[in-house]
């Protein structure tokens, strides 16, 4: 296959196949191994497995004993996903989400921040729209925050108050932070899928941003909570918020 390479501000390269509408975003580290079979949910085989938990949309985790990578396809959600479910209206290259996502998740995890390390991202534009997916590295032994919640001691959830205020104070705004994307793993929790995420001025202050943040957090939380576990749930959350205040 042949490769045009164009650098993008020393984060990432674009790699396009001028062969046909598909065009990629890869980290550098894997630049020179890249393969854009790596988009195939069907090149990899056995060595992939459907992810099941948490969040909507087609993801896959790849285990084929030299990688362990997690393959996200960019799906639409609510009322718009039953005319189209997987693809987008394309307005040039810099709102391809994919590459966006991508490129927030290299600065994130360049500067230390507890973000999976991302590999490539892809779209492919068929006339005025375009299908994206995106490759990041797996966090290993982890899973959701949701998962366990009602197995977490308050240790971790001190954790994830303090993780979310690193981030929030590196002006980092989740746009969909829930408890499916908290990952909890022995020792360490990140937070995963950026998508239409953005970034404000590094600022300690509780900007209203940061509360809203805090508050979709804590609906997610609520809606998976019989009423049995509701007062132990109440008594975690403030755990999470007096890390995350004291941060």
């Amino acid at each position: 296959m042949n490769y045009g390479v164009q650098s993008e501000g020393g984060v990432a390269e674009i790699v396009r196949d001028k062969g046909c509408s598909a065009h990629y975003l890869v980290c550098n580290r894997y630049l020179e191994t890249f393969r854009s079979e790596w988009f195939l949910p069907s090149h990899w085989g056995v060595a992939l497995e459907s992810v099941s938990k948490g969040g909507r949309g087609n993801a896959w985790f790849i285990d084929d004993g030299q990688r362990s990578w997690v393959l996200r396809q960019y799906l639409r959600g609510g009322i718009v996903s039953r005319i189209s479910a997987d693809r987008f209206l394309f307005l040039g290259e810099k709102k391809v989400r994919s590459f966006d996502e991508l490129k927030l998740l290299q600065e994130l995890f360049e500067e230390g921040l507890p973000v999976p390390e991302p590999v490539a991202a892809s779209y492919t534009r068929i006339g005025a729209s375009y299908a994206a997916c995106i490759l990041i590295n797996r966090i290993q032994a982890a899973s959701t925050m949701g998962e366990q919640l009602f197995d977490l001691e308050s240790l971790v959830w001190r954790s994830v108050g303090s993780v979310i205020r690193r981030f929030h104070n590196n002006g980092v705004y989740h746009a969909d932070l829930n408890c499916f994307n908290i990952l909890v793993s022995p020792g360490a929790v990140h937070l995963i899928d950026f998508d239409k995420c953005r970034r404000y001025p590094p600022s300690r202050e509780n900007v209203p941003w940061k509360a809203s943040n805090l508050e979709r957090l804590k609906r997610s939380i609520d809606k998976i909570t019989p009423p049995e576990m509701s007062q132990k749930t109440s008594a975690d959350w403030q755990q999470l918020l007096s890390a995350y205040h004291s941060y």
